[in-house]
């Protein structure tokens, strides 16, 4: 396998922190709190503003107007969950190479928060297309294309999140 001796070489690497992780429950348990709460803060925020989208396509253009503002303000601070999440769940990964490099169920998580990431951008620029184009009524014929493809961004973002988190149950379930 060709993968084998980079995790190796990433697995000597990292032996100090290994060390560090195993030895302290006061290190292992701050990484792992800072994993789920960002987990728990970036997509507890993001659903929620999902969640707020849903409900503003019914409403008014006023509804839509405040949507778009909330949105633009809660971008910020899922990037900045989903910085916490990637710096300690890194940490996680590199506290045992040996177990998550080749496990399928670490590179399925990987994969779904790589697909968090582009559908979070595609949410974000569409968001930005709709404040841009002051689209507020989605039965206008380009407003109602942003505003479908909000609704899917928002719902493809509820379904990663919800994935991501099984994903990770399930990988440290079988660790």
């Amino acid at each position: 396998m060709i993968l084998a001796p980079i995790l190796q070489a990433v697995a000597t690497a990292a032996k100090p922190w290994a060390a560090l992780y195993s030895d302290s429950r006061a290190v292992s348990s701050a990484v792992t709190f800072f994993h789920l709460g960002g987990l728990l803060f970036a997509g507890g925020l993001a659903v929620a503003s999902d969640r707020a989208t849903f409900k503003a396509l019914r409403g008014s253009d006023e509804d839509r107007s405040r949507l778009l503002a909330d949105l633009s303000n809660s971008h910020r601070w899922v990037l900045t969950g989903l910085a916490v999440i990637f710096t300690s769940g890194l940490l996680l990964a590199l506290s045992d190479v040996k177990t998550f490099g080749p496990s399928p169920i670490y590179w399925t998580k990987m994969s779904l928060v790589a697909l968090l990431l582009i559908n979070g951008s595609v949410l974000q620029r569409t968001e930005q297309k709709l404040r841009a184009g002051s689209v507020l009524t989605p039965s206008t014929a380009p407003g109602k294309k942003l505003w479908t493809r909000l609704r899917f961004a928002a719902a493809t973002s509820m379904t990663l999140w919800t994935a991501i988190v099984l994903a990770g149950v399930v990988l440290v379930e079988s660790s």
